[in-house]
């Protein structure tokens, strides 16, 4: 492992990219909801933390952490400014559907064209 001063540590072989399970929140249009941030921020302490679920040791602490996340997250969406136009949700889904169909092939009957994806 190698340290960028600017984006922190370097895994080898892990490139610099976000966890695919956290979705960007920043300007969109219509904004992201209290329940995109906390889905966003579980995610996040279940990756720092490596729990999916935590002990009841650990539950109260993991708590704690999700809503200071998201407490942080609210703080940062509302003071980041921008003078790009809000991004259509409708349009970066189908961008994102078309990234993963040239990544993984075509769909599959089971997630057919237009079909309704599950948010995780």
């Amino acid at each position: 492992m190698s340290l960028d001063l600017v984006s922190g540590p370097v895994l080898a072989g892990k490139g610099n990219d976000m966890c695919r399970n956290i979705r960007t929140l920043f300007n969109f249009e219509p904004p992201a909801t209290e329940i995109e941030i906390r889905a966003a921020s579980l995610q996040f302490v279940r990756k720092i933390s490596g729990f999916n679920v935590p002990s009841r040791a650990n539950e109260a602490a993991f708590d704690r952490a999700v809503e200071d996340v998201a407490v942080a997250a609210r703080t940062l969406i509302a003071a980041l400014v921008t003078t790009a136009d809000p991004r259509d949700r409708e349009i970066e889904a189908a961008r994102a559907r078309a990234r993963s169909a040239a990544r993984f092939g075509a769909d599959t009957p089971a997630n057919p064209p237009g079909a309704a994806r599950s948010a995780k």
